[in-house]
This record gives C-alpha cells, structure tokens and sequence, in this order.
C-alpha cells in the first residue's frame, strides 16, 4: 500500500472540512475514494475518481496575506515516492512567482514565500512543479500544476461610497419614513468568514433618525419634527466589519438632513390695526401703503392673497399682493375729498393660495387686520361747475353783449375768492371779455358765422390768495347763422345764343349758393329786374331757373353780347336778394345748334377760312417779322467794329485840347480804345468819369520860360500833374499844342497867355504879316461880334 502524507492548515471559524480515505488491502489499487462535507451546506457532494496510480502528488496550498515575521514565510513542502533520499532528486519550481516571490529547495522540496502578499492584490498564484535527476537530466515524475491560495485576513476597515451624503425630508414627516440609504464597502474576502460582513449604525443624529444595521437605511425616529424649530440635522453613521463584534474594524460617514417646508403654518399679521395717511390730491391708482402678514412657511407655501372683506372704505381703495415681497399694497381706487370724507376704515384678510388638507385641523390658514386710512387736506385749485362749457350766440348780436357765464369756487375749507380771465392765447383776435368777478363772457367784436362758426377759448379761474392755484376750462362758442347774405351764382356761366336760335328755346339753366345756413333749407326764387324783349327766365321751384329766348334770330353785326339782370332772393327773414349779371353772347351755330365762332371778326374774312386757319396765318406773319428784325440786328453789328479789340477792357483817359488855349482843364476824355482804332474816334465825346463844368474851362497857366523845348515843356507839366492834389485818380494822357523855336509868332497856344478869363485881345495878329491874315480876320471878327 504506498504512504500518503497529508499535512492540514485549518484557518476557517465556520467551516469544517473532513477528508475521509479509505484503503482496502482487498480493494484494487487504481481505486480511492473520497468523500467531503461541507458543514452548514445542506447538498452533501460524493464524487469517485479512477486513475492510475501515480508515483507523486499534492494538494492545494494555502498562505496567509500580509506575514509579518522576519524569516521566509513556509509555503508546503514537494515530494515524490521516486526519491529514496539519497539526494538524486532535484525539485523545479516554475510559475507565478517562482524564483523571485516564491523559492523552492530543490532538494527537500520545501516551498517559502520570500514577502508578504496582500489578498486584495492577488486572491491565488498558479504553479508547476517537477522532479528531475540530477545526473540524466531527465524527469523523474511527469510535471504537475498546483496553485497556492492566499488566505483573508480583516485588514481593511470598511469604506462609505460616499464621504458625505445630502439628503432632504418634509418636515412633519410620520415615524419611519424613508430618508436615504448609505453604502460601505469592505475590500476583505466577503466568501471566508466575516471579515466583510458589515453592520451599521448611528453614531449622532439620535433621536430623531434611525438607521438599518443590515441595509443602512435611514429613517425618521421622532414624530412632528417642525423646520421652523430646527431645519439641518447632521447624522454621523458608522459601518463596521466582523458583524459588528469586538476586534472589528470600522468606518464612518456624514449625512446632512435638511426639513424640506410644508404649509403647515397659516398666515398671521403682527399688528391688529394699521394707520396708513394719504393726500387728497393722491392720482387714482396711485400707492397709499402697504401691510405685511408674517408666514414661517417657505416659498409657495408662504405666498398669501389680500382682499378688502368689509369697511367703508371698500369703493375708494383696492389692494394687491406684491409677489416678490409678500405684501399688501393699499390703492387709490377713486378720487379722493378731505372735504366730503376725512377718515375710512378697511377690514383686510390675508390668506394662503396653497392649503395642506394634512394640516387643516391647525386652524384656518387666514388673518385679518383693520386698516385705518386718513385724508389729509392740500391747497386745491378752484373747480368749475362743468368739464367745459357750450354757449351759442347769434352773429348780429351787438358788441358788448353777454354770451353766458362759467362757474366756479375754491374746494377747499378756506373758499378763497375766485379770479376769471382769459387765455389770450386762444383769443388772439380778442374777440371776447370776461368779468373777472362773476365770470360772465361778454362780445368785444362782431362775429361773423360765414368767416368762423366756432370759437374755442379757455377760461382761467385763479385764487386771489394763492395765484399759483389756477384751473382751465374749455369754453365751445358757437355762432348762430342770422340771413345777412343774398344769393349769388353758383358758378360763372359762359352762355351763347345762336343767330338761328327760335323763340321759347332754352339757352341756360341756372343756380344759386347762399353761405348762410337757414333752419329748413334754401328756397331762392329767380326774376328778371325789368322785363327784356329778347330774353325770359322761367323759376324751376328746385333753387334752378332756366333763360328762354323770346323772339327767333339774332345778328352779331346789330349786337354781339347781350347783358341780362337776374334778380335772385331767398326765403329767410328778413329776406336777402341780389342781382347778378348773365352775359349772353351771340354766335354762329350750326343746324344742331352747335357753337362755331362767336367772334365778331370773323364776319368780314372770306367764308371759306376757318378760325384755326386764320390763327395759323397770323402767326406765320409774326414769325416773318421777327426774323427780319433779327437779321437787321445782325447787319447792323457786324459793320460796327468795335473799340476794344483786346480781351481785356484796360480803359485809360486821353486828355486832348482842341484849341490854343485854355490850359490843362480845356480837355476832352475818352477810352483809349480811340488810340488803337483812331477812325473811330468820336470828337464831340465827353469824358465819362467827371462832370465837366463847361466845355472850355478857363486856367490860367504858368508861362514857359526861356522858349524850352517840348520835352522840357511836358517834363514840367507832368510834374505839375503829379504832385497835383486835385488831380483826377486814374491815369491820364495829356497833349501840349507847342510850336518849338524858330516862329516868328512865338508859340500860338494858351499856355503863356497873361489873360485870367476868356476875354483876350487879338489885334495883334495883324501885325504878324500875311501869313496870319487869315487868322487875324477869324479872331478879330469874332471880337467885333461879341462887341456888337
């Protein structure tokens, strides 16, 4: 029979494992049995194995985790009944850690751990073992797999998934109920004892939470719990292993507890009666106050409604609820009177919107409160007895009468006098007084309806005592329509008669405005002034008339254009007419009776030219005659040369003498355009920048000594002209008449004569020989005729 070693470690509390062997010396040797029981477990397992007798092997091997001795830690021991001892068997270790985490001697066969090992890490290591000899080489037993389970230990306290839990529950909440679950974890091995069976309870939220010791839910443990005294719980909850026995390891957690609000509070006002003031000049829908009803409550289980449930004051206040704040708001409603009422009380009811049918037996969720509103009095400015006022006043109504008055009288307890007066903004024609006293409105103009029916002024009431306390009102004055206009032509006619009309024929209807506005229409009724021999009117009694020719024919030549008075009158009193002229023109008319021409012009042209023709003639004649007058225009310029050939009109003075004498004013000016073009040089043209005194003024000047030359002679005069004061500013060209030497006369100008006026004797030029008898005759007979 061969030898079986068996070497047990028990580490299990709980569990009991038995191995039973049988061996029969009668039983074959490929046969074994055995049987294992597992205590607690209810199924008993039996299972018979066949196999060939082997010659080694061994079971699982079993280590516990986290070794704290100084040597290696012993593992279990190799050995196979093919090693009688003598040491020709060697042991070889390959696998999971073998040669680094596990070592094997090869020739015992005793396996050690070389370090601790963490289960958490790893739960099994899987091996293979095998039996060689040492000289071959060769393996003695074929090689087996074997694996070494590491056993738990309670070295992990549990865990919480969480390190702080926030959880909610309503307030009033019955015993019991559900708050939220915790969770711990514990990383031993849950399979083998109770290293990981966890038990959990509270440390700190007694007594008014529970907790589960097996599912670590946590429930409310006092009835009524009320947010309004307390709103946040914490609760400290601790989960430890072993089951919660002694020597077991734990781990805690923090859950905060918050009382979520239900209406279970009604609302209350602090104070029963309010006082609340207000001005009586307070605009209608304007804030008088607010009252505040106090809830505990939260949120929507706070929000209250406001309501006006009695008082006298119900038709001139109203209140609403201010949503964000929770309060009543007390309106205006009406306008208000110190001096009709001074005080009004409200009775006012504050209530939930939302109610817990839960919680009724509380008590009505609802509080009222008195209000007391008092008017307090403000300088009021005067009040008329009407909005606006309508006044009517007839058109011919005499200046200074009285149209209507307006009222009206200080409301407050003081009743100041009142003002009346005018707004001349809307009166600019002043058409209108007012009695500042009694307030009568009187007429300053004469009105006039066709010009203006309405008249829209405004009246001012003022206190005497307090000017700035003033009221307007809109005054409507409308002028009633008196028959002061007769009627006239609606419109202007152009009536025609033709020259073969016939008697009786009609030849214009008629008809008639009136701008006044009688009471039941207009009536007019047409007549001629006096009765006419060649024209009838005949009444249609629908405010139209017609005109019919009394007699056939008429002639343009014996009267062109006919005048017919029509008298035309109306209906109202006093009765209004007129007469208006119809001119009737005679024309020439076709057998239909359409006008042809009315011209009487046109009789004397031939037949056969129309009027359109003749106009045609007409205007050709008028187009001839204005191309003739242009091209006589252009003829005319064009023999014209004109003085100025230049671009630019550089205009300088010549002064020219046209005599002997009389000096340096004895000139003539004209534009220097004579010096480029000398045939067109005007001899009588006067100069057009001065007025000339005469036309040969007399200067007396000063006398050339010596006989000097010309050059010296008009050297001399332009330095008289330039350092000449009185000399005209503008450049100037003057000649000199000088003879020169060698002239048995001397010089024949002026310029030397001693004379200082006109008057000169010329006798002496008969002295001068024959040369200058011609010239002493023209002199010396011009001085006998001015003698004579």
């Amino acid at each position: 029979m061969p030898q079986v070693i068996l070497k047990f470690e028990i580490f299990q509390i709980f569990w009991t494992v038995h191995l039973h062997l049988f061996c029969e010396e009668s039983a074959p040797s490929f046969l074994s049995y055995r049987t294992v029981r597992i205590i607690g477990t209810p199924v008993k397992y039996e299972k018979i194995l066949y196999r060939s007798k082997r010659s080694w092997m061994w079971n699982h091997f079993f280590l516990l985790e986290e070794y704290t001795g100084t040597d290696h830690q012993y593992v279990g021991k190799l050995h196979s009944d093919q090693d009688r001892g003598d040491g020709s068997v060697k042991y070889v270790l390959s696998g999971d850690g073998a040669g680094s985490l596990f070592l094997i001697d090869e020739n015992s066969g005793d396996i050690h751990a070389t370090k601790k090992l963490d289960r958490e890490e790893k739960t099994f290591y899987t091996l293979r073992a095998q039996a060689v000899n040492k000289l071959t080489g060769k393996p003695v037993e074929p090689e087996s797999e074997f694996i070494i389970k590491i056993h738990d230990i309670n070295d992990n306290e549990p865990k919480f998934t969480k390190d702080t839990y926030v959880a909610s529950v309503p307030e009033m909440s019955d015993v019991g109920t559900f708050v939220v679950q915790v969770t711990a974890k514990d990383a031993d091995d849950a399979t083998y004892g109770n290293s990981a069976k966890l038990v959990y309870s509270i440390l700190q939220g007694q007594p008014y939470f529970s907790v589960e010791p097996e599912t670590g839910i946590i429930r409310t443990a006092l009835p009524n719990m009320n947010r309004e005294n307390k709103e946040k719980y914490q609760v400290v909850i601790q989960a430890k292993d072993m089951a919660g026995q002694m020597g077991g390891l734990s781990g805690t957690t923090t859950v905060n507890i918050t009382l979520t609000d239900v209406n279970d509070n009604p609302p209350r006002f602090p104070q029963s009666t309010y006082q609340l003031w207000t001005s009586e000049s307070g605009e209608t829908g304007s804030s008088i106050g607010r009252i505040k009803a106090t809830d505990a409550d939260l949120g929507e289980n706070a929000e209250i409604q406001y309501n006006i449930i009695d008082g006298d004051g119900r038709d001139m206040f109203s209140i609403v609820t201010d949503k964000a704040t929770q309060e009543g708001i007390v309106t205006l409603k009406k306008q208000l009177d110190f001096e009709n009422k001074r005080i009004y009380t409200l009775k006012v009811e504050a209530a939930n919107t939302r109610v817990d049918s839960r919680f009724l037996n509380f008590g009505p969720f609802k509080d009222t409160a008195n209000v007391k509103i008092t008017v307090q009095d403000v300088d009021e400015p005067p009040v008329f007895s009407r909005p606006s006022y309508v006044m009517d006043v007839h058109e011919d109504m005499n200046v200074g009468s009285i149209i209507g008055a307006v009222t009206a009288w200080d409301p407050d307890a003081a009743n100041n006098q009142v003002r009346y007066s005018i707004d001349r903004h809307t009166d600019l024609d002043r058409n209108f007084n007012i009695d500042s006293g009694n307030g009568s409105i009187s007429m300053l103009k004469s009105l006039d309806r066709e010009a203006s029916s309405w008249h829209n002024i405004t009246v001012i009431a003022t206190e005497i005592n307090n000017p700035k306390q003033m009221s307007r009102v809109p005054v409507f004055i409308k002028v009633l329509d008196v028959n002061d206009n007769a009627p006239e032509f609606a419109m202007f006619y152009e009536t025609f008669v033709c020259e073969n009309v016939k008697a009786g024929q009609l030849i214009q209807t008629i008809s008639a405005v009136d701008t006044d506005e009688p009471l039941i229409g207009h009536k007019f009724f047409f007549s001629l002034n006096s009765e006419n021999p060649n024209f009838t009117i005949s009444d249609n009694e629908d405010n139209t008339a017609s005109i019919l020719t009394r007699k056939s024919g008429f002639s343009r030549r014996e009267m062109a254009t006919y005048f017919l008075p029509v008298v035309i009158s109306d209906s109202d009193y006093p009765i209004q007419s007129s007469t208006s002229t119809l001119t009737i023109q005679v024309c020439a008319c076709d057998s239909r009776g359409n006008m042809q021409s009315c011209n009487v012009e046109a009789l004397i042209l031939p037949a056969g030219l129309s009027t359109g023709a003749l106009i045609a003639i007409l205007l050709c004649i008028i187009i001839l005659l204005i191309i003739v007058v242009l091209f006589a225009a252009l003829r005319k310029q064009k023999k014209k040369e004109p003085l100025i050939i230049s671009k630019e009109d550089v205009r300088d003075n010549i002064v020219s003498y046209n005599d002997e004498g009389g000096g340096e004013e004895d000139t003539q000016a004209f534009d220097i355009g004579t010096l480029r073009n000398p045939e067109v040089m005007d001899t009588n043209k006067l100069r057009r920048d001065i007025i000339p005194e005469m036309l040969f003024p007399c200067r007396r000047a000063s006398p050339i000594k010596n006989n000097a030359d010309v050059r010296d002679f008009i050297n001399h005069r332009l330095h008289e002209n330039d350092n000449d004061p009185t000399a005209p500013p503008y450049d100037s060209l003057a000649t000199y008449a000088y003879e020169g030497n060698g002239s048995i006369a001397e010089s024949l100008s002026s310029l030397e004569s001693a004379a200082t006026d006109c008057d000169q004797d010329y006798d002496y030029l008969s002295n001068w020989g024959p040369q200058f008898k011609k010239l002493a005759d023209m002199y010396i007979g011009k001085d006998t005729d001015k003698d004579s």
